[in-house]
């Protein structure tokens, strides 16, 4: 039995030691890890596609995408820009008044709870981006492991726990733990600083509820539900049906569309042919999904989608479940008018986590943002695929519509696939994520660990090293020097 005490206890010793390490050597740890997993491939890769069923080729990319992030973290670390560090000499010709040495920067929160992801066995879970960018911000992880992958997740920590503190990470930086309600009085742990989570919208807004009805409220990043509205004009439609139609059957179907991005519905204009087209390119194989509580649920949302009035099936798909309820499935393609999906919107507009989708037809482009915002809360992605030289009002209006209501905005391409990069946003308002100020894929996913702390007045040898004049880490520094007050306002003028 787990001594969950323990638990919080070492994290918080840990965490503590990890923030005050400087970055190369907090850095030199992070690639350590992702180091290590390479030689451990083959094994890991054998394991996730027992428990989960995912392919080869899928699994093999996740696991190097999640080496990545450790790598590009250590980046981050190093680079030092995420601290944000700034110092406001001490001014006494300021024009407000005397101004106190201030000097601030964003320092670690503590101790992280990171509910990992049951679709992403890898780049969601126990090394994935909440744990790289926690552990990277200076903070020790606790991850609460998926129920769908227990030997792999058991396997992972091993590996990468040996890796951080055989390079001088303190002791339980890293540490596992399983079941939903050790999950739950971790959370309630006053020691715990904040919380991460991959999954369903109803467990992820209890979870985030949990967080909020503390003593001592804390931070929750949850990634919900989102449906990934892709919107096909008319010139598109004329341009490249063809192509559209391969990308689409080929973004719903990739991992039997088990991904947060897959586009959920697509609209499109009215247009013979198109749907048949779309119906001419999707195959009939199966794919198991990942674990019999999701194939339960997508056979839940699937009867219901079927079973609408106005709906019309273009692709029927299957969806077998043994005597175990796990499942095998291939991909259903549903026809509805704008119309009718208003009318059928409490049955239709719900997220169906699988090889699902709902093509839209609608009459006319200037009628599209009326549509949508009637029907479309928060969404992690939109996608716009137009003609190779349009531009009109009603286009512009619905590039601006998404910005409004998803965190990346895609012209010309598919939402699923979410490079890991510094400029990338994974996130959105909600139901997409719980907090839309942040990201979890991407270098400035860091952010979401970290808090600003001032210093006013402390003596250069009490301050935080990123503080500090002689800036031991050599992290950027940005400076207002005395007497630049008097100037403020005054840039405009010269343009």
């Amino acid at each position: 039995m787990i001594d969950l005490d323990v638990v919080a206890s070492t994290a918080a010793t840990a965490s503590a030691a990890w923030a005050a390490m400087p970055p190369r050597e907090r850095a030199r740890a992070l690639v350590a890890a992702a180091d290590a997993l390479t030689p451990a491939q083959e094994e890991l890769v054998r394991i996730a596609r027992e428990e989960t069923g995912l392919t080869e080729a899928r699994l093999n990319g996740e696991l190097m995408r999640t080496a990545v992030q450790l790598r590009m973290f250590a980046d981050v670390v190093v680079d030092g820009g995420y601290l944000d560090v700034r110092i406001d000499e001490a001014d006494t010709e300021f024009v407000l008044g005397v101004r106190p040495d201030l000097r601030r920067y964003r320092q670690p929160v503590g101790p992280v709870l990171n509910f990992a992801a049951s679709n992403f066995p890898f780049a969601f879970s126990v090394a994935g981006g909440d744990t790289a960018s926690a552990l990277a911000a200076g903070c020790a992880v606790i991850v609460k492991g998926h129920p769908g992958h227990p030997r792999l997740s058991l396997g992972t920590v091993e590996i990468v726990t040996a890796a951080l503190e055989g390079s001088g990470a303190p002791s339980g930086i890293l540490q596992l733990v399983a079941g939903q309600q050790t999950g739950i009085d971790l959370l309630n742990d006053p020691r715990i600083a904040a919380g991460s989570f991959t999954g369903s919208t109803r467990i992820g807004r209890m979870l985030a509820n949990i967080a909020a009805a503390r003593p001592v409220p804390i931070p929750f990043y949850g990634e919900l539900g989102s449906v990934n509205p892709v919107f096909v004009t008319r010139a598109a439609l004329d341009e490249r049906a063809e192509e559209i139609a391969d990308e689409f059957v080929t973004s719903v179907s990739g991992s039997a569309g088990q991904l947060c991005t897959k586009p959920g519905f697509l609209f499109a204009p009215a247009a013979e042919g198109f749907a048949e087209l779309i119906a001419s390119r999707v195959a009939a194989s199966e794919h198991r999904l990942l674990n019999p509580s999701i194939a339960g649920g997508y056979r839940e949302r699937r009867d219901t989608i079927l079973a609408t009035p106005g709906v019309e099936t273009i692709v029927e798909g299957s969806l077998r479940l043994d005597n175990e309820a796990q499942g095998w499935a291939t991909p259903t393609i549903v026809r509805v008018s704008a119309g009718d999906l208003i009318a059928q919107r409490d049955r239709l507009l719900d997220e169906a986590f699988g090889p699902l989708s709902v093509i839209v037809e609608y009459e006319g482009e200037e009628s599209l943002v009326a549509l949508v915002d009637e029907l479309f809360d928060g969404n992690l992605t939109g996608t716009v695929h137009a003609g190779r030289d349009e531009d009109s009002s009603a286009l512009r209006s619905l590039i601006a519509w998404i910005a409004g209501h998803a965190g990346r905005v895609l012209f010309g391409g598919w939402p699923t696939g979410v490079a890991v990069t510094s400029a990338q946003q994974h996130g959105g308002p909600w139901p997409a994520t719980t907090n839309d100020t942040g990201t979890s894929v991407g270098g400035t996913a860091i952010s979401r660990f970290l808090r600003p702390v001032a210093y006013q007045s402390v003596p250069q040898r009490l301050l935080p090293e990123p503080l500090r004049d002689d800036n031991p880490w050599h992290v950027p520094q940005q400076r207002a020097a005395a007497g630049e007050s008097r100037s403020w306002g005054e840039s405009y003028r010269s343009v």
